[in-house]
This record gives C-alpha cells, structure tokens and sequence, in this order.
C-alpha cells in the first residue's frame, strides 16, 4: 500500500518523529566542535610535565655533582687519619672563635687551596688557618697533599703545622703565624724593602736553601716544591724563612730524576722551561726556581710581565747582561745603597746564575748551592748563558712565538776569585 505524501508527514507527527537531521548527527557535531578545546588543554597539560621533567632533572644532576664534590673530598680525606696521627685534631668551635668566625678583618690572603686567616686561640697563642673552598677540587686533593707530606717533614726553614680539622664539611689546616708575613710583601715593596738589608737578605738565601736541601736529600721523603716563590716564604718576628704551602708539592722515589706530568701547574715565572714546555720536572725545576728567587732578593724586583715590559726583557736576561759586562753592582737592589758584602753578594749573583742555567744537567745540586753560599775557599764553574727566555706567558702564546737560537757553550772552568767578568 503506497502512502502519499501528504499522510506521510502526519504519520511521522504520529509516531513522535520530525523531519530534522536524527539525534546521532547532532551529538557527532557537538563532538566535533569541542575537540579544538580538548587538545589544548592536553598539549597545555604535556607542555607542563615535561617542564617538571625537566626541572626534575636539573635538580638531580645539581645534586649528583654537589655528592660527587662531597664524596671526592670525603675520599680525600680518608687516608688522613694514618698520616697525621701524631698531630692533634682540633674541634671546628675553636677555630671558629679564634678567627672571629672567619672575620674578613683578620683574612691573611688566598691561594687554590682557600683563603687564609689570622687566629688567636683561647690561650693566647697565634695562628694561621688554611680554610679549604667548598667548591674547589684542586683544593681538596691539595689539602690532603700538604697534610700527608707536611705531617711527615720537620725543619726550621719549613712552616709548622699544628693541627688539622675536618668538620661539618669544613677542611682545615692550623699553622703557626708568622707575624712578618711572606717575603714578597718586603721585597717589592718600596717603604718596606728597606728593612731588608744585606744581612738580612743573606740569611733569608741561606734559610731557604737549607729547606730545599733538606727537600730533596736531606728528609725521610724526597720532595719536589714545585712553587717556589717569594709569596711561599713566610718570615718570623726574626726574619728567618719558612717555606710554605705544599699543596702542589710531590714525593719522589730515590731513583727517579724527572717526571712528565702532562700537565703544567705553578707560577709563570719561577717554573723552569723544561717544565713549561715540556712537563717535565724534577729537583732541577725548583733549583731553578730556587735561583729566580735569589736573583729578586738581590735586585729587589719582580720577574714578571710588567718587568718585562719596561726593560724588554726578563729580569733573568738582565741579570746575565749585568754579569758579563762586569756591572754586576748596577744590579744590586738600591735600597742597600752600598751597605753590603760585596764578595758575598757577587757570590749569590754566580749562584743565581748557575741556577737559571736553561739545561737541568748543569744546573747545581742544592747541596753544592748550599756549599757554594756558605764557603768561601769553594770554587765555582762559571755560569753559561740562559738561552731561553724566561717562561712568563701560558705556553700557547710561547710556541706561537719565533723561537729562539740556542747558543748553549758550557763552561766548566772553575774560578778561585768571585769577581764578575
């Protein structure tokens, strides 16, 4: 039976039914016009998670380097207590209050280790603490090396630890205070230098030779400074020498002559130029730092850059320039005017020169420097000529450098009269 059209509509109004689209295709277009708000709000939700992600890893690795700081430093530390049992350990509460809880009125300066500071102990006595940086690593390999090698060397031209601490994260080391402070401060210092007179400054030479030799021949250790320079000499109310900080020290066997390390570490300046060029040292590296230091005690100035500005050249060439135009008095320091023993002064000047001599070979023991110094009837082998400049920049700037004719001439004549030629 065929329904016309006209009843097909009131049949559909009979059975509830309408002519619009069916109720499925209203709610898929609702559907379909909420997704945009939807994946904003998931893309906003990943955005954030992987934001806290991130942060969370972050603060991981923070924590990871904070524990391998800490636990590098713990490791350090614990071989310390077999080495430094003879030496008292001091609590942290009275350093603190000996230093003013590390006052920066009573800071004495800094080096790699950390800053250093005057105390005075509840007994009235006086010290210096090294106080290790928390966030240095070379710090924390040098504490342990100074307190492994200091605790075991005892000698009047050596500085003197007291005592140790290693406390609530804090590393320190207590010294005796030397109230005359370090050699540079004297040295390069116009007002002061003229209390270093020519006695003075002989005995300092000689004070610091005798803790080198007992360094390297003399102690149960043989051992290598390897930064040995005016601001590492400390003076005492007599000004008598003390060599100070062993942080980059090292310990040698009896049999081995030279190391390569691979890696130059010091003061530019007073390294020797096998050191610098090659990473090779050994006793000859702090004879020859040994004879830098001479040469600055006699003349009073610095071997550094600015010297090397002014007089285009280095304090080293100078000196040699000095020598064998027979003018070694114009390289005496003028604060001593002329108040000093010539002979013993011309004598410090060859040795000086020996000293610096660029090939290692011929560069004195510290024993015939000692003997040398102190002897007058000793002849002495003329010194030859430092060939090589004087190591004052980083080696990259060294090589890119023209470099120099060697002209080594080995002389070993000795010499009876201490007069320049």
């Amino acid at each position: 039976m065929v329904i016309p059209p006209h009843r097909l509509v009131g049949h559909r109004r009979l059975l509830g039914t309408s002519t619009s689209a069916p109720p499925a295709g209203d709610e898929a277009a609702a559907a379909h016009g909420s997704s945009p708000n939807s994946v904003k709000i998931m893309v906003s939700v990943l955005v954030v998670v992987i934001f806290c992600t991130l942060l969370y890893c972050v603060y991981c690795w923070r924590w990871r380097k904070r524990s391998a700081v800490r636990r590098t430093q713990n490791e350090n530390m614990r071989p310390l207590s077999r080495s430094i049992s003879e030496l008292p350990l001091m609590d942290l509460a009275s350093i603190d209050a000996a230093t003013g809880n590390f006052a920066r009125a009573n800071k004495l300066g800094e080096g790699g280790f950390g800053p250093v500071y005057r105390g005075v102990m509840a007994c009235g006595a006086e010290i210096a603490v090294k106080r290790l940086s928390v966030r240095s690593l070379q710090g924390a390999a040098e504490f342990r090396n100074e307190v492994e090698l200091i605790a075991k060397l005892q000698h009047r031209n050596l500085v003197r630890l007291l005592g140790w601490c290693a406390e609530h994260g804090e590393k320190l080391l207590v010294y005796e205070y030397l109230p005359n402070g370090s050699l540079d401060a004297f040295l390069f210092d116009t007002s002061k230098g003229v209390e270093l007179d020519w006695n003075s400054r002989h005995n300092i030479i000689i004070g610091i030779a005798r803790g080198l030799l007992y360094l390297h021949e003399d102690s149960l250790l043989k051992v290598i400074h390897r930064d040995l320079k005016p601001s590492n000499v400390l003076l005492d109310n007599k000004m008598n020498p003390k060599i100070s900080d062993f942080g980059l020290a090292r310990i040698f066997k009896d049999e081995c002559n030279g190391v390569n390390t691979g890696r130059v570490v010091g003061t530019y300046g007073y390294m020797a130029p096998e050191f610098v060029m090659d990473s090779v040292f050994s006793v000859k590296s702090d004879v020859f730092g040994f004879g830098v230091l001479l040469l600055e005690i006699l003349s009073g100035q610095r071997n550094g850059i600015s010297y090397l500005e002014e007089h285009q050249q280095s304090l080293i060439q100078d000196a040699w320039k000095f020598w064998i135009e027979d003018r070694a008095n114009e390289f005496i320091d003028r604060a001593l005017g002329q108040s000093y023993s010539r002979d013993e002064a011309w004598r410090c000047f060859q040795v000086g020169l020996l000293c610096v001599q660029d090939d290692p070979d011929i560069r004195p023991t510290m024993s015939n420097v000692l003997l040398m110094l102190v002897s007058e009837q000793i002849s002495m082998p003329a010194p030859s000529r430092p060939v090589r400049n004087v190591p004052l920049l980083a080696p990259s700037a060294m090589l890119r450098s023209k470099p120099l004719v060697s002209q080594k001439s080995i002389n070993y004549a000795s010499i009876t009269a201490i007069q320049p030629r």
